[in-house]
């Protein structure tokens, strides 16, 4: 059985990103592998080693600082858990919660857990619209899509990002990148929620699940006819 962790998902679920935890979840079930999800809020125990898949959603900033204030004693414990192979995803807010910090507009420096060496700071306007970035999952070159809203400008310093923007703005709008990788961690400014709209990255992250339980990565093959032309048309409408 694969465990999931929904981290505050009553804080954290801006655009429907818990709708990640759902396909995830269900692209195991239509393989026949149980699953099993906990939510997890403000003041509850957590033990990340117990865990296979982690996912943290998008907020304000000021959920971002409660968050990141409930995480701090435990941030040795999530990051020997990262070295051991939990596979994470964090969107948006919880994208900019693992860095070093998020400076406000108004100057003000939220200090994130400082598992990735990022930071993000707050930009004149937001970057909203749809995206279009490529990446390498597995050795294969592939097409993700989803929308932006952001506010803040994300720099990973030398740092795997998750894709190189073919349409839209990604962390900052400046350097063509979007998102971060490290190690078994994905993470990213795409809503949407990004994983039903690209089911190769939700597979990806099972396999990467399944490993770290000791199993077989080999993945039972699903009809994604429907999911592929949905992706392809949104690159051919933003890419010509």
């Amino acid at each position: 059985m694969l465990t999931v962790c929904h981290l505050y998902p009553d804080l954290l679920n801006l655009y429907g990103d818990r709708g990640n935890v759902m396909a995830f979840v269900k692209r195991c079930s239509w393989r026949g592998l149980p699953v099993q999800v906990k939510e997890v809020n403000l003041g509850d125990q957590v033990e990340f080693d117990e865990y296979d898949f982690i996912f943290i959603g998008g907020g304000s900033d000021r959920e971002q600082a409660l968050m990141a204030a409930d995480l701090k004693a435990r941030v040795d414990a999530f990051c020997t858990a990262v070295d051991n192979g939990l596979v994470v995803l964090a969107i948006c807010g919880g994208y900019q919660l693992l860095g070093r910090y998020y400076r406000t507009p108004e100057g003000r420096e939220i200090t994130g857990l400082g598992l990735l060496d990022i930071y993000t700071e707050a930009g004149d306007k937001r970057l909203i619209g749809n995206v279009v970035l490529e990446t390498e999952l597995a050795g294969r070159k592939i097409k993700l899509v989803g929308f932006e809203n952001h506010g803040g400008k994300t720099y990973i310093n030398g740092l795997e990002p998750l894709g190189s923007v073919l349409y839209g703005h990604g962390n900052n709008g400046q350097d063509g990148l979007e998102g971060a990788r490290y190690k078994n961690v994905f993470c990213s400014y795409l809503h949407g929620p990004i994983l039903p709209k690209n089911p190769v990255l939700t597979d990806h992250l099972i396999a990467l699940a399944l490993a770290k339980k000791g199993y077989s990565s080999q993945l039972t093959a699903l009809d994604d006819g429907i999911e592929n032309m949905a992706n392809q048309a949104m690159v051919k409408r933003l890419l010509g």
